[in-house]
């Protein structure tokens, strides 16, 4: 017997009961999406769908034709959502708001519309990424009260990554659970049973071309791990599509790190969009993430667009982080050369 997404979400919000009907149906919207998006990322070396778009996005960043195409697929299939009262992409430089009661337009949610889009020109995995807030009480004409939540307060959050399948992952706070899209039925199945992240992985992910301008921890902590010190051999994996380099890290345990570097000292992977839903799904699988100092879920935002260092991964290697990141910071500066 299979379970698709839709009869899986129908039976978590018999936990939601105040949700009555509203979050399957907001949901189903961002599956539609995804299924449109991955029809069309299957067929970009056969249409015109290739390349940049010749324009910028709100983060400074080259668009691709997919980037916008995968924008709008989103922002179409969730504007007609009764439920969404505030949409937040990080393609666009401002939230996208509905006029609806507040007893009805009840949620506001952020999505990064394709991770990873620069790589879809060598066939590299992209991916999805989406987070659900409630919109608080008392905030319907408060747009950044609205938005500027931090991430515990997320009702669920999920991911898709296009690559040999498609392939969903989500948590309404309940566990996590993952779904592969069988095209012969136009659905996605459940496929990954209350995903848990191993405690102990053998991969670490990072780019470590840009070593040199890490802080001291973070170098210290690399080299611990190529050492063996936690009682593995570690090997790297880093593809460069953070959906793609997540979803292995979630499999297969180990820790992805995005630090700070000199140029970029508040880092550069954006809280709301990237760090806030892969945070909530990883503490739902038993792991942890930090931007380096503070758990990623206790961040308050300032702003939608705000960007952070970003460290994700099983408990074993996150807590050696933590270790070694205050040892070092303690009695360090906190750029100071590596020993």
């Amino acid at each position: 017997m299979i379970t698709t997404v839709q009869q899986h979400i129908l039976r978590e919000q018999q936990a939601l009961p105040e949700a009555q009907g509203t979050f399957s149906w907001l949901l189903s919207g961002i599956t539609l999406a995804t299924k449109m998006i991955q029809a069309r990322v299957r067929r970009a070396g056969l249409e015109d769908v290739l390349g940049a778009m010749g324009e910028t996005n709100v983060q400074g960043e080259e668009q691709q034709k997919l980037d916008v195409f995968a924008n709008q697929a989103l922002l179409d299939s969730l504007s007609v959502r009764d439920g969404v009262a505030i949409l937040v992409s990080e393609e666009n430089e401002e939230p996208v708001m509905f006029d609806r009661a507040k007893d009805t337009g009840r949620y506001v949610i952020f999505f990064d519309p394709l991770d990873g889009s620069s790589n879809i020109d060598v066939n590299v995995s992209v991916g999805t990424i989406f987070s659900i807030y409630r919109r608080p009480e008392g905030l319907e004409n408060d747009a950044p009260g609205a938005v500027l939540q931090p991430g515990y307060k997320q009702v669920a959050a999920g991911y898709v990554v296009y690559g040999s399948s498609a392939i969903l992952v989500y948590t309404a706070g309940r566990g996590v659970y993952g779904f592969t899209l069988d095209p012969s039925i136009g659905a996605y199945v459940l496929s990954y049973d209350n995903m848990k992240m191993p405690a102990q992985g053998k991969y670490y992910s990072v780019n470590e071309a840009n070593a040199d301008a890490f802080p001291a921890a973070y170098r210290e902590y690399l080299a611990q791990l190529r050492r063996g010190d936690l009682g593995k051999e570690y090997s790297s994996r880093y593809v460069g599509s953070l959906v793609a380099d997540f979803h292995r890290t979630l499999l297969k345990g180990g820790v992805f790190l995005y630090p700070p570097t000199k140029s970029h000292p508040g880092g550069k992977l954006r809280l709301m969009y990237e760090a806030n839903p892969l945070a909530f799904i990883a503490e739902q699988a038993g792991g942890m993430a930090t931007n380096g100092r503070e758990r990623i879920l206790d961040l308050q935002p300032n702003s939608i667009h705000q960007r952070t260092p970003f460290v994700i991964g099983s408990k074993v290697e996150m807590e050696a982080f933590a270790r070694r990141t205050e040892a070092v910071e303690a009695n360090a500066d906190v750029w100071a050369p590596a020993i």
